[in-house]
């Protein structure tokens, strides 16, 4: 499949890889430079996602080279948000070139917090940066924050759509929520009452979470389906969750396909792989030069359909052709 294209991506390519083509360039003799990057996680157990590994990739691809000319600074709050202001604090101490946030607005608000100055690319995935004000609008952020948002004010619903079409005879559906959700939650809310559905909210209030007791829940709601809103706080148990929704006979549905590939039933999102190297070179054009104020935050325009076809098995169900054909990713 052909990765997602961004707005503005032959610019700021150019901006960052030019010199990477003439010997003796401005990029060839900032080489020699030593920057830090100081990026900041919800989790640490993302750092070992593909998107992750792809954002690392991409920058050493951009001559961005951990040990050589890039001393990448690590930060992740090991499942205490309440840390991320002092993580942040600690980045900003270490008087970091560029700060790099994905995923939750927490850790972009706790950069943000951190430092008045410091470039920030966030990769937007927990919120509308738009709708949260953390931004001006896509076209101007403002002055110091730029990157990729993913789109929260609408995807959710989208999800929730493809979910009333996928099972129809779905009423009652369980939706996991967490105190990084709730932008999402409210257009989940806002999309059953048109869909006609009614919705059990699980809400995980501090981790570590009782995800046991979350499931119990649903069970005792007769819940049809799981809802899972995007959270990088769900990634450590990841394989909890899947498998208790497969012993719980819940057809799953989330935000992105590394979490189908690992056996959810369904997922309805952007490439995170492609977000996350997008932010890579967005770094690398800041770092050599660019001004983050001159660069407008990015929407994908690709979106990708996944289905495990062998949970879908596993619960008995028959995927709809009109979902089939429209898929991009069927796991078998």
């Amino acid at each position: 499949m052909i990765p997602p294209h961004f707005l503005s991506r032959r610019k700021l390519l150019l901006a960052a890889g030019a010199g990477m083509l003439a010997p003796g360039s401005a990029l060839a003799q900032a080489a020699i430079r030593k920057y830090r990057l100081g990026v900041l996680s919800s989790s640490a157990a993302v750092f070992k996602d593909s998107h992750w590994v792809a954002f690392f990739q991409r920058l050493g691809e951009l001559g961005l080279v951990e040990g050589r000319n890039i001393i990448i600074e690590r930060r992740d709050p090991d499942n205490r948000p309440e840390r991320l202001p002092a993580l942040g604090a600690e980045l900003a101490k270490l008087k970091c070139d560029v700060f790099f946030s994905g995923g939750a607005e927490a850790t972009l608000a706790a950069l943000m917090t951190a430092s008045r100055d410091t470039p920030i690319v966030v990769i937007a995935v927990d919120f509308d940066p738009v709708a949260t004000g953390d931004v001006a609008s896509l076209a101007r952020p403002g002055s110091r924050v730029t990157g990729v948002t993913a789109m929260q004010s609408t995807m959710p619903a989208k999800r929730l759509e493809l979910l009333k079409e996928m099972l129809p005879s779905v009423g009652m559906v369980a939706v996991f929520t967490n105190g990084q959700t709730s932008e999402q939650l409210s257009v989940v809310q806002g999309a059953s009452r048109r869909l006609g559905l009614t919705l059990h909210i699980v809400d995980f209030k501090t981790p570590p979470f009782d995800y046991e007791a979350g499931f119990a829940s649903a069970v005792r709601a007769k819940a049809d389906a799981l809802f899972v809103l995007g959270s990088g706080l769900w990634v450590p148990a990841r394989q909890t969750i899947i498998e208790s929704a497969l012993k719980a006979r819940l057809p799953s549905v989330f935000h992105h396909s590394g979490w189908i590939g690992a056996g959810g039933l369904m997922s309805y999102g952007f490439s995170f792989p492609a977000m996350w190297r997008r932010g890579a070179e967005i770094v690398a054009a800041i770092l050599r030069g660019a001004k983050v104020g001159d660069i407008p935050m990015e929407q994908p325009t690709t979106f990708e359909l996944a289905i495990n076809m062998r949970t879908a098995k596993a619960l008995g169900l028959t995927i709809p052709q009109s979902i089939l054909l429209r898929a991009d990713r069927l796991f078998e």
